[in-house]
């Protein structure tokens, strides 16, 4: 649910309104259109569409409710009425309170989410198949109608202004806004669906109400739903539950009438140790007919063998791309840069400019144009590797974009030639109509220890733990409390060099994927004096390989429409039919990278520039300052790199880093995705099999941490508005030690899923001193740490930090009640498979139980764990390990008071 806004997908357009049918909604049966494949859709006689999508990925199901009216439709002066709706939909409907809505949401994984855009507001759920009801019948209730209490708006309220701070706290977001507000000036586009602090407050819950009752109906929506079901019976369901809600007679929607753009540039500042350049020209919405043939171009723009990026390698950017933005009715087309402090963002605009009129007046070469057309075709098939993600492209191809599927939108992309693209090119790269946008880095003053500590009384009660009663179809849920069966069975070998291979078999997709790391840990590898040499080395990898260059070794990736990526954590994913080459061409990045001396050159200059900027800014002195106080003097995570370290780096001596890192006997590889494991571990053999290490491994596990004492540090950053806060103690405490399954269970009571936890019921449910609150427990193979991150206004920090060490102390003295024990286990328990609901998701879980030395059927052990486990144990736990009082408290942002 409410937070920030979700990355924007290519896809955006309105989607057409459904004509009302005559008989009533669920007694005439939903029209199904004929099936495709696992694709079943149907329109239900209220209007209301769905489409059913079966991956049988992982036994998981993602739902998404798309409401087609968001800011666009909001009243005037009232910006964030949209979003505030969106927030009220879990304070609870007719039938449906806020309490059970948390906590039903807590028993099935905590996995759901919202977002509010310029013309759409999503509802996101992704639960376990079998939970596949849970899900729908809270949407049906939801769509029905919603409480929207005077009550419910005002501890609401608290917390959405809490997320306006925040979001204006971040120098990204003000940027992006900024360029908004000039190229869609009059215009709805003119601000995001976020809203301000000055109109929430004149906002009634009235208001709020009228919204739903006006927009949301069936005949407003399309809901999606992709995952392992059957799409027969998934549709009764779907019938059975919405068919009977009514269809409303929708208003007018407000017209957008642009005025011409006048070119304009402006500066931000940012407490990033980067600066930002975005160079923004305005384009039709992707209902136009030109904006499959803007679509390739971005693709051609952003390419690492297009000019745009080779000013990185130039030593004149630190990275580069270019993207669209699509609004229903326009969008923007920008090229963003980074660069480091002390650059001269002036000259990199006026090379950007050069490049893109180049570009407007010449064009852009063929090969680019048809090697983005055959990564748009793999990507495609990339999109089914996840469940949420495709229920995600689903939901924007159907209501952003108006097509009848994802696939429509590669079918119009297909017919895109290299003319259209340079049309295009001429008409919209209009930079004499071009607004621009720079971050410029500012340092931080130095922290400072802060007043308060943790004490001081509030009137606020502590989390709600009494039972909530909840509906009979969601009861049955808490109380089916299993271990979940998992859907996997990798095959693992070791090669003769040490190199361990897991091959997982998935048929999801016509693509196979490849996810390799290396232990290794730079604050125990690097020598000293050479701090700062694992980056170094992570950004000269991404330079080709001794047999081809970086530009060469790119465009063998392009004709294949493969991905790849050389570093201690490396990978690639391609279609099947190209896995050998894919394979092949990692191998020959991993093995023997090029490590061009001009390069390292720049790359130097680069880092040692970025590290100085980096070393000043607000974000690294604030997690500077939270290890020292955690660890004592000489311990190696407070080891740093400094301009000078990274300046005295020699070619040498990266390459002596290379070869004592890159090792197979400290390397496990993942092979997932369409191949036999036979097949996998011959094509692996082949092109890994010659990796040899020289010596025995290196030892890289970090000492144990001594207990910290508690202090408090304030960390000055004038560009945010509210305070980030972290509090946080050191544990003695390791992953492999039986003790972490009662800590973990005990945490996702304390702040371990969003409303239902007790530490978000105290801060932000009851409150409104919070946006958002979470707590985690960090242990690895030889120490732990036990944190609680927040941000808030600054004269709400110390408020709080007391009642997180209240809750704290609680948990050490008053056994968990029986109920909330059995949420917070129904919650760990349902996240394991929801853990493995894509590809990458797969591959990564099993490479870290590898890196902490668990085995690879973990989840199922700690679902036997945490189910077997009572409140004593917890309380016995928490008493063990946690010291409330000394908890270190580290600031981001305005001085507490």
């Amino acid at each position: 649910m409410p937070h920030p806004a979700l990355a924007r997908t290519p896809l955006r357009a309105l989607a057409l309104l459904v004509l009302l049918g005559a008989l009533p909604a669920w007694l005439a049966a939903a029209t199904p259109a004929p099936p495709d494949g696992d694709v079943l859709r149907a329109t239900l006689d209220n209007g209301l569409r769905v489409v059913i999508v079966r991956n049988s990925l992982a036994p998981v199901v993602a739902t998404s409710v798309n409401y087609l009216a968001g800011s666009d439709e909001t009243p005037p002066g009232f910006p964030g009425t949209a979003h505030a709706m969106e927030h009220m939909m879990f304070r609870g409907s007719p039938g449906l309170t806020a309490d059970q809505l948390a906590d039903i949401g807590s028993i099935v994984g905590g996995d759901f989410n919202a977002n509010t855009r310029e013309d759409l507001t999503q509802y996101l759920f992704t639960v376990p198949a079998e939970d596949l009801d849970i899900a729908l019948n809270i949407e049906a209730l939801r769509m029905r109608a919603v409480i929207a209490s005077p009550k419910e708006w005002e501890h609401e309220r608290g917390a959405i202004e809490q997320e306006v701070a925040q979001d204006l706290s971040e120098p990204g977001y003000k940027l992006f806004e900024k360029i908004r507000a000039r190229m869609f000036a009059g215009t709805p586009y003119a601000h995001d669906a976020l809203g301000t602090r000055p109109s929430f407050q004149k906002t009634t819950a009235q208001m709020l109400k009228s919204f739903h009752d006006t927009w949301y109906a069936p005949n407003n929506a399309i809901l999606v739903i992709a995952g392992n079901v059957d799409p027969e019976a998934t549709l009764s369901q779907v019938r059975r539950l919405f068919g009977e809600i009514p269809a409303k007679k929708l208003p007018p929607r407000p017209r957008v009438e642009l005025r011409p753009v006048q070119p304009t540039s402006f500066t931000v500042d940012t407490d990033q140790p980067a600066g930002t350049l975005m160079l923004a020209t305005r384009i039709p919405g992707p209902r136009d007919a030109d904006f499959p043939a803007l679509e390739v171009l971005a693709d051609v723009l952003t390419s690492k063998r297009f000019a745009l990026y080779g000013l990185v390698p130039q030593g004149k950017a630190t990275g580069a791309e270019f993207a669209l933005d699509p609004l229903p009715e326009a969008g923007l087309a920008y090229a963003a840069l980074s660069f480091n402090s002390g650059d001269d963002p002036k000259a990199l605009e006026s090379q950007v400019r050069g490049i893109l009129q180049g570009v407007a007046r010449d064009g852009v070469p063929a090969d680019l144009v048809e090697a983005a057309k055959l990564q748009e075709r793999s990507e495609a098939q990339f999109q089914r590797n996840s469940i949420p993600e495709l229920a995600s492209i689903w939901a924007d191809a159907l209501a952003l974009y108006g097509l009848k599927s994802p696939d429509e939108d590669l079918e119009r992309i297909e017919k895109v030639t290299v003319a259209d693209v340079n049309r295009v090119a001429r008409k919209y790269l209009d930079l004499s109509h071009a607004v621009v946008g720079i971050m410029l880095p500012r340092g931080s003053g130095q922290p400072v220890p802060a007043r308060g500590g943790f004490g001081g009384q509030e009137t606020i009660a502590l989390g709600e733990t009494h039972a909530t009663q909840l509906p009979p179809w969601a009861e049955k849920a808490l109380r089916r409390l299993d271990v979940p069966p998992s859907t996997l069975h990798p095959v693992v070998s070791r090669l003769p060099n040490g190199l361990t291979l897991i091959v997982q078999t998935e048929d999801v997709s016509d693509t196979v994927s490849i996810y390799g790391h290396i232990r290794n840990r730079p604050e125990m590898q690097e020598a000293t004096g050479q701090e700062g040499i694992a980056p170094v080395l992570d950004r000269l990898l991404g330079y080709g390989s001794e047999r081809l260059d970086r530009l060469a070794f790119q465009q063998q990736l392009d004709a294949i429409g493969a991905r790849a990526k050389a570093g201690t954590d490396f990978s690639a994913q391609a279609l099947s039919e190209h896995f050998d080459r894919a394979a092949e061409l990692l191998a020959d990045n991993e093995l023997h990278p090029a490590l061009p001396e001009a390069a390292m050159q720049i790359i130097r200059g680069q880092a040692a520039m970025g590290v100085a900027a980096r070393n000043a800014s607000p974000g690294f002195l604030t997690q500077r300052s939270l290890r020292s106080a955690l660890y004592p003097a000489g311990d190696p995570s407070l080891r740093m790199s400094t301009p000078e370290s990274v300046r005295s780096l020699t070619p040498a001596q990266v390459r002596t880093y290379y070869q004592q890192v890159f090792r197979p006997d400290m390397a496990t590889l993942v092979v997932i995705g369409k191949i036999t494991p036979e097949s996998a571990r011959t094509t692996v053999e082949k092109y890994f099999g010659g990796w040899r290490a020289e010596g025995p491994p290196p030892q890289i596990d970090l000492p144990v941490a001594p207990a910290n004492q508690m202090s408090t540090i304030a960390v000055p950053d004038s560009s945010r508005v509210q305070d980030r806060v972290i509090l946080a103690q050191t544990l003695a405490i390791t992953r492999a030690d039986p003790d972490f399954y009662p800590l973990e269970l005990g945490n996702a009571v304390l702040g371990g899923s969003f409303y239902a936890t007790r530490l978000s019921i105290d801060l932000r449910k009851n409150s409104g001193l919070v946006y958002s609150v979470g707590s985690v427990l960090q242990a690895g193979r030889t120490r732990g740490v036990y944190l609680v991150e927040y941000a808030s206004d600054p004269e709400n920090v110390l408020k709080a930090a007391s009642m997180v060490s209240r809750e704290l102390v609680a948990m050490q003295s008053t056994p968990v009640g029986d109920d909330e024990l059995t949420r917070a286990k129904a919650c760990l328990v349902r996240q394991l498979p929801l853990a493995e609901s894509g590809v990458s998701e797969i591959a990564h879980g099993m490479l870290s139980r590898v890196d902490l030395g668990l085995p690879l059927d973990e989840p199922t052990n700690a679902a036997r764990h945490y189910i077997g486990l009572d409140a004593a144990a917890v309380q016995a736990s928490f008493k063990k390990w946690l010291r409330p009082q000394d908890l270190v408290r580290v600031t981001e942002g305005p001085t507490p008071p």
